[in-house]
This record gives C-alpha cells, structure tokens and sequence, in this order.
C-alpha cells in the first residue's frame, strides 16, 4: 500500500537566516525548579509542525518575510507569559536538571524548501519532517523553524524540551502565539505555581506504582549497539482514520453492557497488531497510555486553585500487559477490556498524589516510567498519547488555518509512540502519527489498511501530488539535518536521540 501513496521524499532546504528571539519585555533572571512530575521525564525533544496554504490574496502582508516577521514579533510577545521556553535547563547543586528563566531566548530559523505543499509526502515523516521541516533544538529549551514552500505555502514547526512541558502546555503555547500575532489577548496565561505539586508530609504511595516506575539505578546497564533487522527498524508513519470507521472500531470494541472511548477503542486494534506481529506467541506485549492529571488533581475552587492553565508536565503513563497469543486471538472487546484495566490503574487523584510522593522519596535518584524500559525477554511495547485536544485549527497566525497539523517524535527509544489527533481537513476524522517497527507498521497496513489509510494530499483537498521525479536531496546550511537512512549517526534529529537515552539508561 505504501509503494502506492503520492509524494516526493527528496527535496533541498535551504536555511537563509538564523536568529534568536527574546521576549519583547525584560525578565529578572530566576531559577524555576521542575515538579517531581517533571523529573520523570527524560531528556528528549518534542517536535510539532503545521502546514499552512498559499494565503489567497497576494499582499505584501502575505510574503513570506512579512510571515516570519509576524511570527517572531508575536513570538517575542508570547515569551513574556511563557518564559519558560526563552530559559534554558541547568543542573542544580544535587544533580537535578532546573530552568534557568533568563531570556536567553528561543533560535528562530527562516528556511526555504523547493517543493510544493501537494507534493510533500506526510505519510514519511521520517524522509520529509524530521531534521528537514522541523528542526533540531541545539540550544536553550524552545526553537522554531519557518519554512517557505515553492508553491508559495508555509511550514511552522517548532521542537521543545519535554522535561519542561507536556503536550497539553505546548497546545497551551501555541494557541496563544497564534492569538499574540492575530492581536488579541492571551485567553490561558500559564501558570507555573510548583506548589500545586508539592509532596505531602509525610510521604505517602501505594506500591503500584512501583510496577509503573523504576529508578534508573535498578535497571540493567545499556546493551550494545546492534544493527537492527529491516523488519524491528523503528520508523514513523502518519495515517488517517476516518470518523466513521473510527465508530465501527467502538462498536467492535465495545460489549453490550460497556461502551468504549474511541481512544480506547484505537489503542485496542493497534495492541491487537503489535501482538500478532510478535515471533514469540509466548511473549508479554506492552500498552501503556498517557494520562493527564490534570482534571484529576484540580480542586475545583476557582482558577486560582485550578490545574487547567498549568506549566509543565502532569503525567503518568500507566501500562497493560498480555501475552501475544492472547491478544492476538481474543475478540476485540477483550482487548479493548485490558485497555480499560491498565488506563484506570493511573486515572485518579490519589495516583497522581502518589507519583508525586514516589518521586519525592527516591529523590535525587533520577526515575522512569517502565513502560520505556525494554527487556531482552519482553515482547513488544508502546504507549498511546491522546492528541484529541490538539488545537491543529486554532493555529491560525492571521493568514489562515492550517490545512494539516500533526506532533512528531521519533523519540529514540526502543518502545513504539502513537498519538492520534484531530483532522484538519474533516470534521470527525482523525490523524494517527505512530512511531513503530516496520514489521508492526506492515502488518497494521495489511490486516487494518481498510482503517488506517497512509496521508495523502488528495486527502488534505489539496491539488493531486504530481508523478514522482527525480530530485537531489541537500541540506545547506543546516548541520543539524541528518538523515537516518545516509549518515552513520543514527540519532533522530529533532528529540535528544539514542545519545540522551543511553546516558539515561533507556537502550
């Protein structure tokens, strides 16, 4: 199926100015500590792009230097409220990664790629996104990449330390740039109140959590680098799934008596994939899902106290396992079942209040979650992020609403990660970004390609993609744009890489 989608691989960025953007306000210098939730976090980049149209009328306003000044000024706005990413991570007297906030500011690139937006093969992240789109955080803890296409369409792409924000609070971010470069007021000012999270006295964890979380000091030493089969390659796909099939898979998932989440649903058919394509029926197969805790943790006295505008990371991932056989052969309904069973395990007050606890007494040990941690003996794992509140559409800088918006992270670990995320173009649908093995992404297309359909233009409304042709592939200017499948380096050029990993004792 893949052989057939449209789209070019190779194409030539050019990077025409660097600079770095501060906030348009002075900031005293302070050191920001981050939560015990925080310090679960290895380090390793997020990235996150969007894809924008020609803007329909030919102004001066519309050129793409007129863009990416409106993009820096209201980046330098934004920065005011969110300086945390104009700061950088440092590491404190006991050992621990802190914030420095001193406006060091945030590398913005302005690039032009020769290729037209129609023509950009989305389904291969890996050969079009990664270290060429979207770039690769050398310094400081936020940076930005605008990209001018040839047909005149933009690409704003950014990558951020994951130790300093989730998900949730980069949505948070980019939201209120875009409301900054379209004039208006911030509608959520962060908040970054570290007393929302601070451990009880005393401590107090319920020993599951220990199923959850490890310190790093417990974990077997890393394994030699070995080359990997074609088939256990990590590599990253982006698919859609449209709203209809995404009801049948609940429908299939669920039983008389309980209804499934369509998330539950999703990571349910993806669990039941990963386990067939396991060689060893016999092997213990891996989900974990990720689970904001911030609903959870909200005392609901009013927005002083609220968790909903809150900085930094409010997570916990907590994780099923199975045998594959069992996975592979069950109904869908059992495995949706399973699902159910390991999300509820982190999917209250309680639990979050724990993890923190956990955290606090194991402190300065630095801890991960286990779901990361692989194994020889282990069969295969991943962990599902809901995207489902990703803002793709409210993204709009003032010349339009992205016609495709997905997050990218290939993170380097072993452990696979999907997130699937609201459609740009159709209402209902859903984009799935998943970074898993090649054998597990070729049997999900053979067996669920009905239901997983790779990205093309032609579903973005966009002009159908052009043949093929035969187009060099360069970077200039840029060092950091590696490629995976031509350098020696195999390190994923827009998060930390198996570098960072190893040295946090993930592979």
């Amino acid at each position: 199926m893949a052989s057939a989608v449209a789209g070019v691989d190779d194409f030539t960025v050019t990077v025409k100015r660097k600079e770095t953007v501060a906030a348009v306000l002075p900031l005293q210098d302070h050191w920001l500590p981050l939560s015990n939730l925080d310090l679960l976090l290895p380090p390793i980049d997020v990235g996150v792009f969007f894809c924008y149209e020609k803007p329909s009328s030919s102004t001066e306003k519309s050129s793409f230097p007129s863009m990416a000044s409106t993009l820096k000024k209201s980046l330098a706005q934004a920065l005011v409220s969110y300086y945390a990413f104009a700061g950088e991570v440092v590491t404190s007297s006991l050992g621990e990664p802190e914030l420095l906030c001193n406006n060091r500011g945030v590398d913005f690139y302005e690039a032009y790629a020769d290729i037209e937006l129609r023509r950009l093969h989305l389904y291969n992240p890996d050969a079009t996104v990664e270290g060429k789109l979207v770039p690769k955080k050398k310094e400081g803890v936020f940076c930005v990449q605008a990209t001018e296409l040839k047909c005149g369409g933009v690409v704003v792409a950014c990558s951020f330390d994951h130790r300093i924000a989730d998900a949730y609070s980069g949505n948070m971010f980019l939201v209120s740039w875009a409301e900054m470069a379209q004039s208006k007021s911030i509608s959520n000012p962060p908040s970054f109140r570290r007393s929302l999270l601070n451990p009880r006295r005393p401590v107090s964890y319920d020993v599951s959590i220990d199923e959850m979380y490890v310190p790093l000091s417990l974990l077997p030493p890393p394994k030699n680098e070995e080359v990997a089969a074609d088939d256990d390659r990590i590599i990253s796909r982006i698919y859609y799934v449209t709203a209809q099939d995404i009801n049948e898979l609940q429908s299939l998932a669920s039983s008389s008596t309980c209804k499934r989440t369509k998330l539950q649903s999703l990571s349910a058919c993806i669990w039941q994939i990963v386990a067939k394509s396991e060689r060893d029926s016999t092997r213990r197969c891996k989900m974990g899902i990720v689970v904001d805790g911030r609903t959870r943790l909200s005392d609901g006295d009013g927005p002083n106290h609220s968790m909903s505008n809150y900085f930094g990371n409010v997570l916990s991932i907590p994780y099923g396992e199975e045998r594959a056989e069992e996975l592979a052969t069950r109904p869908l309904s059992w495995v949706a079942e399973a699902v159910h069973e390991a999300l509820s395990e982190g999917a209250s007050k309680e639990h979050f209040l724990g993890l923190i606890d956990w955290v606090e007494a194991r402190r300065p040990q630095p801890a991960v979650a286990k779901i990361y941690c692989r194994e020889r003996e282990d069969g295969a794992a991943f962990v599902v992020s809901s995207g489902q509140r990703f803002p793709v559409k409210r993204v709009d800088f003032g010349w339009g609403k992205p016609v495709f918006g997905s997050y990218h992270f290939p993170w380097g670990g072993e452990s696979g990660y999907v997130m699937p995320m609201p459609s740009a173009s159709r209402e209902g649908d859903w984009v799935v970004y998943m970074h898993l093995s090649k054998g597990q992404l070729d049997l999900l297309e053979a067996e669920e390609g009905h239901i997983f359909h790779p990205l093309t233009p032609e579903y973005l409304n966009l002009a159908a993609a052009a043949a093929t042709s035969d187009v060099s592939y360069a970077i200039k200017d840029i060092p950091s744009c590696s490629r995976r499948c031509t350098t020696t380096n195999a390190i994923s050029t827009n998060v930390g890489g198996r570098d960072n990993m190893r040295s946090f004792g993930l592979v």
